[in-house]
C-alpha cells in the first residue's frame, strides 16, 4: 500500500508540473478582472458560505431520505453562528498553514497541522486526526484502506478557502485540491472538493449558474461515480422542472448503498456525491436567486447546513458581495472583526488573506497585476486522475447478540455494546465482500489484534481517542472475496500511553455485498 500511495504522489506532482507548463502556454490568452471586482467577489463567496451555514444549521440532517417542509426561518444576527462551524475554522486551519508556510506546503504539512488541532470533529475529519496521531502519515490517513470515510463529505465542506484563491485557474484550483483534500478523503471524496473549488474559479467570471457548475465537472474525471451524479442533476434540471421531481429521482437512483458505517442500510447518508449533487440542484433551480437557492440547498435535506454553504459560498462569488441581498449579509458587519473558533482568523482576516494569495497565484500563472487591472490566462480545466472505491451494497448491520458473534473470556453488556477485557477474543462469522466493526473510541481504550481468515492484519485496533470526534469504526476491510470469512479480535493487555485504561467496546458490525455490476467508472 505504501508503494501504491508514493506512486499516486508522484502522479499528482505531475499534475502540479502540468498545471505549471500549461498556464505559461495560455499565457497569450488572458481575462481581465479589476481588483475592487476580485476584491468584492472573495468577499461575497465567504459572506455566502457563512450565511449559508447558519441558515441551515437549524435542520442539519433532520430530513433524511425525504425533503424538508419545517418552516426556514432567518434573521441576519444568525450568522454570528458561522463563526462556531466546522465548514469555515477546518478549512481555516489549512489556510493558515498555507499562509504559515507558504504555496508549496505539502500533504505533510497539512496533516501535521490538522494532527494537533483541538476542535470536534466527525466521519473522514475524525478518523483522520486519529490516523495521524496513531503515526499514519497524511496522505494515507485520507486513503480507503485506513479511512473507512473516504468518500465522506468532508472535504467538500472546506474546500472553499483554495477555489476562492483561484480565480479563472482551475488547475491550480486542482493541484491545492490535491494537497489538502488527501489529508482526509480518497475518491469522490476528494472529489467533492475539486469539483466545488472549480465552480468556483469559474465563478469569478461566469454569471450562469449552469456553466459554473459544468465547469466545475470539468475538472472531474468523467467515469467517476461523482461526474455520473452531477451529469444526471443536469440532464435532468430543465427550464419549467420543479425541484423537487429532481430530488426524487436523485433518490431513487443515488440515496443507496452508503460507504460509511454509520449510513449503510440508513436514511442517514453523508456521501459527498449525493450531498454535492443537492449543491448542484439548488445552483441550478435556484436561477441566481439567493432565497431560491439557500432553499433548495436546504430542503434537500441529509448535510442541509453544509449543502447551503456550499451553493451560497459560489453564488456569492458569481454575484459579489455588494449584490447579496441585505436580508442575508446585513448581519456580518458587526461581527466582521471577531475570531472564528480555534483560529487566528476573522472574516476580515481570511478575505485579505485570500486575496492576497488570489494576486500571488494570478502572476504564479503568468498572469499580471497592473495596478487595479488583473489580466489572467486562460487556464482550461484538466480532469482529475480517476481512483474508485466503495465498501459494496445491501449493507446489513449484525449486533453482538447475534450467533454470527462467539466470544470468549470476560465481555461485559454495556448500553453501548458489549466491553471487553484482556485476554478476552471474540470471532465473527459473515459472508460478504465487507466489513466493518463498530466501537467506542475512549480515553481510556485499550488495543486488540485482528485477524481475518487465520491471518494477522497490518494494522489491528487500537480504542485511544485523544481528542474529541465522533468516529466509531474500530476496523474495516474493502474489496474482499465475496463469500465466507472469519474476523478474530484478541484483546490485548496493552494501550497507547497516553490512554488511561485498556477499555475496548463493540457495538455491532456492518457487512457488505459485493455490487452486482461496478459504479459508474468504478475501477
Amino acid at each position: 500500500m505504501k508503494n501504491f500511495s508514493r506512486r499516486r504522489l508522484a502522479l499528482w506532482a505531475g499534475v502540479g508540473l502540468l498545471v505549471f507548463s500549461t498556464a505559461c502556454r495560455s499565457a497569450s490568452e488572458q481575462r481581465t478582472l479589476s481588483r475592487a471586482v476580485l476584491e468584492d467577489k472573495i468577499r461575497g463567496g465567504w459572506a455566502g458560505k457563512m450565511i449559508g451555514v447558519s441558515f441551515g444549521a437549524p435542520v442539519e440532517f433532520e430530513a433524511q431520505g425525504k425533503i424538508d417542509e419545517a418552516p426556514l426561518p432567518w434573521s441576519p444576527e444568525r450568522v454570528a453562528n458561522a463563526l462556531e462551524q466546522d465548514d469555515l475554522y477546518v478549512g481555516m486551519t489549512m489556510s493558515e498553514t498555507m499562509d504559515r508556510l507558504g504555496l508549496e506546503a505539502t500533504v505533510v504539512d497539512y496533516g501535521e497541522a490538522f494532527k494537533v488541532s483541538k476542535y470536534g470533529l466527525c466521519h473522514a475529519n475524525a478518523a483522520a486526526r486519529r490516523l495521524l496521531n496513531m503515526g499514519i502519515p497524511a496522505p494515507l490517513s485520507g486513503d480507503p484502506k485506513y479511512n473507512s470515510h473516504a468518500n465522506d463529505i468532508d472535504f467538500q465542506i472546506e474546500a472553499d478557502f483554495i477555489g476562492l484563491m483561484c480565480p479563472g485557474l482551475p488547475q491550480f484550483a486542482l493541484l491545492y485540491s490535491a494537497r489538502v483534500g488527501r489529508v482526509m478523503n480518497y475518491g469522490d471524496g476528494l472529489y467533492g472538493g475539486i469539483w466545488l473549488n472549480g465552480m468556483y474559479a469559474e465563478a469569478f467570471f461566469e454569471s450562469d449558474p449552469r456553466k459554473v457548475v459544468e465547469a466545475g465537472l470539468a475538472c472531474l474525471p468523467s467515469q467517476s461515480s461523482y461526474a455520473a451524479i452531477l451529469r444526471d442533476v443536469l440532464d435532468w434540471t430543465r427550464p419549467g422542472e420543479d425541484w423537487r421531481r429532481v430530488w426524487e429521482r436523485l433518490e431513487v437512483k443515488w440515496d443507496k448503498d452508503d460507504s460509511c458505517p454509520d449510513g449503510a442500510g440508513r436514511s442517514f447518508n453523508i456521501d459527498a456525491k449525493l450531498n454535492g449533487a443537492y449543491v448542484a440542484l439548488a445552483l441550478l433551480m435556484g436561477e441566481g436567486d439567493f432565497d431560491k437557492t439557500l432553499e433548495i440547498a436546504a430542503r434537500a435535506g441529509q448535510d442541509s447546513d453544509c449543502n447551503p454553504s456550499s451553493a451560497a459560498g459560489v453564488l456569492g462569488v458569481i454575484k459579489g458581495y455588494a449584490a447579496i441581498p441585505d436580508k442575508w449579509k446585513s448581519g456580518i458587519p458587526a461581527i466582521a472583526d471577531r475570531k472564528f473558533e480555534f483560529t487566528q482568523s476573522s472574516y476580515s482576516d481570511i478575505c485579505r488573506a485570500t486575496l492576497s494569495r488570489a494576486l500571488t497565484l494570478v502572476k504564479r500563472a503568468g498572469g499580471r497585476v497592473s495596478g487595479d487591472v488583473l489580466r489572467i490566462p486562460v487556464q482550461a480545466p484538466v480532469p482529475a486522475e480517476l481512483e474508485q472505491w466503495e465498501m459494496g451494497v445491501k449493507a446489513e448491520r449484525i449486533g453482538p447478540k447475534s450467533a454470527a458473534f462467539q466470544w470468549k473470556g470476560r465481555w461485559t453488556p454495556v448500553p453501548n455494546g458489549v466491553e471487553a477485557e484482556p485476554a478476552a477474543e471474540v470471532t465473527f462469522q459473515f459472508a460478504g465482500a465487507a466489513v466493518a466493526f463498530q466501537g467506542d473510541y475512549l480515553p481510556d481504550g485499550g488495543r486488540a489484534d485482528v485477524y481475518l481468515d487465520g491471518e494477522l492484519q497490518a494494522r489491528g485496533i487500537d480504542a485511544y481517542l485523544m481528542q474529541s470526534a465522533c468516529d466509531n469504526v474500530l476496523w474495516h476491510a474493502y474489496g474482499l472475496k465475496p463469500g465466507a470469512h472469519t474476523l478474530r479480535i484478541v484483546i490485548r493487555n496493552d494501550a497507547d500511553p497516553r490512554s488511561k485504561g485498556k477499555k475496548l467496546i463493540i457495538q455491532n458490525a456492518v457487512v457488505y455485498q459485493a455490487a452486482s455490476s461496478p459504479s459508474p467508472g468504478l475501477s
